[in-house]
């Protein structure tokens, strides 16, 4: 009989002592409630023990949570263009107490307040820029700025905003045809001004190589004919020379090369008077020793 008692309190101890410990896994955060009062906030993982039936525990995810928007939302810049932004957000819990009394721990309100609140930051910030600036320019000071104002009132129920990014940035249909005819109109005179700034510097380009050529064909002629006249004056200096010294070898030698010159083809025909002094050097009787 007092085996029974004995088996019987010790399961009571196990089945009491089963709700006086709760596991905490590093991933999570826990806080301690008493009839709905906060007691403690449990932040290291492992084992822990709460008052069994009179405290229970609240568990919340420690880890980065993504929030994503399901449609994208329409938003108006400086330039009063409607632009339509599909963005997310990662965010985190880091005061479970605070996230708990103000949001009783739900996390549907929760995510419903972070994009209220970061809608409301990015409808703000995309009103001061234009379009240019929203897609690329100032892209990255947008979310900067977003993501401060956003995490200042995050920060009132516990929450941390960790980023807030833009997936996408489009235009609205009934814009989109005007904006990319205006892009493809400017992006045409970049390409015409190019052009035309390209065909003046090649126009440069070919009147001064033109004139370099000028110049180059002038300097060369010149020294050409400097050259020759240099030459011309040599070989008459030599012909004087040599006619100084022996008029009559010099008369011979000249009267040789004019007969080469006439008399090169056999079809050749040349009717001259035998007695003329040309062809005095072709007649039998004539020796160059009488000249002398």
């Amino acid at each position: 009989m007092n085996s029974r008692f004995v088996g019987i309190y010790v399961f009571l101890v196990i089945f009491i002592s089963s709700f006086a410990v709760f596991t905490l896994d590093e991933r999570e955060m826990a806080v301690v409630l008493q009839f709905g009062k906060i007691k403690r906030v449990v932040l290291d993982p492992g084992l822990h023990f709460k008052v069994p039936f009179v405290e229970n525990v609240r568990f919340f995810d420690k880890r980065i949570q993504v929030l994503d928007s399901q449609n994208s939302e329409r938003f108006i810049t400086s330039e009063k263009k409607n632009i339509n932004i599909d963005s997310f957000l990662r965010w985190r819990i880091v005061d479970p107490k605070l996230f708990l009394t103000t949001m009783s721990g739900n996390l549907s309100f929760a995510e419903l307040r972070l994009t209220q609140t970061t809608n409301s930051a990015l409808r703000e910030e995309v009103g001061k820029f234009p379009v240019h600036d929203v897609i690329s320019g100032q892209r990255d000071d947008i979310m900067q700025r977003v993501n401060k104002s956003a995490d200042a009132d995050a920060r009132q129920f516990g929450v941390k905003i960790v980023d807030v990014r833009l997936r996408r940035v489009d235009f609205p249909p009934e814009v989109s045809d005007s904006v990319f005819r205006r892009m493809r109109a400017e992006r045409e005179r970049v390409a015409g001004q190019l052009r035309a700034q390209g065909f003046g510097e090649a126009e440069s380009i070919r009147a001064s190589a033109d004139k370099e050529r000028l110049i180059v064909l002038a300097d060369a002629y010149r020294k050409a004919a400097e050259i020759q006249g240099s030459g011309d004056a040599m070989a008459a200096d030599i012909y004087a020379k040599s006619f100084k010294s022996d008029p009559s070898f010099f008369r011979f030698y000249k009267s040789m090369l004019i007969y080469q010159d006439s008399f090169n083809d056999k079809s050749d025909v040349l009717v001259l008077d035998p007695s003329i002094d040309l062809l005095k050097y072709i007649s039998s009787q004539h020796s160059l020793r009488t000249d002398k």
